[in-house]
């Protein structure tokens, strides 16, 4: 035992001092206070410095990154893995990572602009894809380290917005009508990065980042105070009582105000506004939207008589109305909310009807927009027993054309499979575009599959995978979640479902990422159950990934989707199965000298990065 402990020993050693060097000398790591862990286990110290100089090599190969957009992200994901062991190293990073997102997010909007020139040029049509924003990441994975870091970048980030509008000839500055639906890009951008941090655990800093970006009220600052009072039920409460006394005071303050505040007491993570033509727009982040059960009952008074305060203002004339709502949306907002003050607070349900009748002909000017469902919504349980297959099949004597009859048997397949009707299939061969038709079974398999696994149904599972339309990676996918099902009651039988699902892989075309993600898919569930043959098989893992350019190793997920002759359908899932990060936190968990071996073994930036990342950070994280 002893003989092994010795080789284990040099060969961590090895691994410590043979990685690639850097242009500079790294400075040296501060020394942690030996720990209870380091003592029973003397390899830690090794394992912990090896991978301090496996991050901080990749961040300075990062810097001659290809891809720019990597350069920041790897960069930035470096510096949040030595944070815990050099903050002072970690922080300049981050700012190393920001300067090369800066510079990706130049490039792709330049590309951006090339493309719709082109698409403009050639089809006369300007449509054009947007590559996606470095900043947003860096900004994130720093402020959830470092608050004061994190305004510095989010300050950055409005100043370029203000420098790109003012060369566009566009205004930067936040239109004299506050729409509480679509607020400014940099309260979004900020109460984005709050809700991220929130997601993560940085109740704190989440706090701290999101508390500028409440006011005005605003759908996006409604979902984070929803979102934190999960978390942290008396701060929420104190922020919404604050925002409260802020809008009784404020005369900007209007109706869709009202209705979003209305949501934190009746209906969390789903908020209306309405337009100035009486138009509601819904949205819902949760489908349980019932009131909180612990909510202070003064609270919810507080808020009914802020309300009342805000609604019995006088209206102005139509001319002089610069309210987001209008007189429209505020006869909506009155009508929603009346029912409301008639039970909780009956003596201002009066003044409030008389206003609402006072607007009524402004109301019936002109009802083609008024949305009359969005005056119930989640205030009124939907009916239990109304059939929505039903109420679909009851317009097709109203159908006209083949493709509305088409449409039609799509909507009551979807509300079959919703209600586990086994009509489902049989209203999908009804459809008469083959084409559409095809892909609406292809769809309904997969859903199927998807369903059964989120049921732990493994049988059906393994059955639709089987049987159904499916693509090899879809069938791939649905036959290892199948086996993860079984894998603790029947461990044999999971093993051979896995190697049929791995002659399944085998038919994707060996130039399609695909390929890469369901062979990953298969290792990840295999991992569990016999790992020496899990480490064989990585090395089919590598031989695919390095065929494969668009292999990134993350971002990993399924779409699904129907195209009509206008528009389409379409559902995403992301599939962390399909991702390098989870199996090699496993692998080097398992044995961290061979993990990081294998890691380098990727000769694509991507992937290598994403490997090496996982690796070192099963030993820096002190929460691993």
């Amino acid at each position: 035992m002893a003989r092994q402990v010795r080789q284990s020993f040099l060969a961590l050693f090895i691994v410590a001092f043979a990685l690639p060097t850097f242009a500079q000398t790294p400075a040296k790591p501060k020394r942690t206070p030996r720990t209870a862990t380091a003592d029973a286990d003397p390899l830690v110290e090794v394992r912990r410095n090896a991978a301090i100089t496996l991050v901080t090599s990749l961040a300075d190969e990062a810097r001659n990154f290809r891809d720019q957009t990597l350069r920041a992200r790897v960069q930035a994901r470096a510096a949040d893995a030595l944070w815990e062991t050099d903050a002072e190293r970690a922080r300049a990073l981050f700012r190393r990572a920001w300067e090369a997102a800066e510079a990706a997010d130049v490039e792709n909007a330049r590309r951006t602009e090339d493309e719709r020139r082109a698409i403009q040029a050639s089809r006369g049509s300007s449509a054009s894809r947007s590559l996606p924003s470095a900043r947003p990441e860096v900004l994130r994975l720093a402020a959830r380290r470092d608050r004061q870091l994190g305004e510095e970048f989010l300050a950055k980030m409005e100043e370029a917005r203000k420098q790109e509008a003012s060369a566009t000839n566009q205004p930067a500055a936040t239109p004299a009508v506050f729409n509480p639906d679509e607020p400014p890009a940099n309260v979004e951008q900020r109460m984005s990065l709050a809700r991220q941090l929130l997601e993560e655990g940085n109740v704190e800093s989440a706090m701290q980042i999101g508390d500028t970006g409440l006011y005005p009220v605003n759908v996006f600052g409604m979902n984070f105070l929803d979102k934190l009072r999960e978390k942290n039920a008396a701060a929420a409460d104190q922020r919404y009582t604050a925002l409260l006394s802020r809008v009784a005071l404020d005369p900007a303050s209007d109706a869709n105000t009202v209705s979003l505040l209305s949501s934190y007491v009746f209906t969390p993570y789903l908020y209306l506004t309405f337009s100035r033509n009486g138009g509601g727009h819904t949205r819902r982040w949760r489908d349980d939207n019932s009131p909180p059960a612990d909510l202070p009952a003064q609270l919810r008074a507080a808020f009914l008589q802020t309300a009342a305060t805000v609604l019995l203002r006088p209206t102005p004339p139509p001319e002089q109305d610069k309210t987001s709502a209008g007189r429209k949306g505020k006869h909506s907002v009155i009508a929603r909310l009346a029912p409301l003050f008639e039970q909780h607070a009956p003596d201002k349900a009066p003044a409030l009807r008389a206003q609402l009748a006072a607007l009524q002909p402004d109301a019936r000017e002109d009802d083609r927009h008024v949305d009359e469902s969005a005056l119930t919504r989640g205030l009124v349980p939907e009916d239990p027993n109304r059939d929505r297959v039903q109420e679909s099949l009851d317009r097709l004597n109203r159908a006209k054309t083949a493709e509305e009859r088409d449409q039609i048997y799509v909507q009551a397949a979807m509300a079959a499979a919703e209600q586990k009707d086994a009509r489902a299939r049989e209203f999908v061969d009804k459809i008469e575009d083959l084409d559409v038709r095809r892909q609406m079974r292809a769809f309904m398999d997969f859903r199927a599959v998807s369903s059964a696994i989120r049921d732990k149904n493994a049988e059906d599972a393994l059955r639709f995978a089987r049987s159904g339309e499916l693509s090899s990676v879809q069938r791939t996918w649905g036959m290892t979640e199948a086996a993860r099902l079984l894998g603790k009651a029947e461990a044999g039988r999971a093993i051979e479902i896995l190697e049929e699902a791995t002659t399944e892989a085998r038919r994707i075309d060996p130039a399609s990422p695909d390929r890469t993600r369901a062979l990953l898919s298969i290792v990840t569930q295999l991992f569990e159950l016999d790992r020496a043959r899990a480490w064989d098989a990585m090395a089919e893992v590598v031989k695919s990934a390095n065929a494969v350019s668009a292999f990134t190793g993350e971002d990993g997920g399924l779409t699904v989707r129907v195209k009509f002759k206008e528009g389409a359908m379409t559902m995403n899932f992301n599939i962390e199965s399909f991702d390098l990060g989870g199996i090699f936190t496993a692998l080097a968990r398992d044995d961290f000298n061979r993990a990081v071996e294998l890691a380098r073994s990727f000769t694509a930036e991507s992937p290598r990065a994403t490997a090496t990342l996982a690796v070192a950070r099963t030993v820096l994280d002190k929460k691993r």
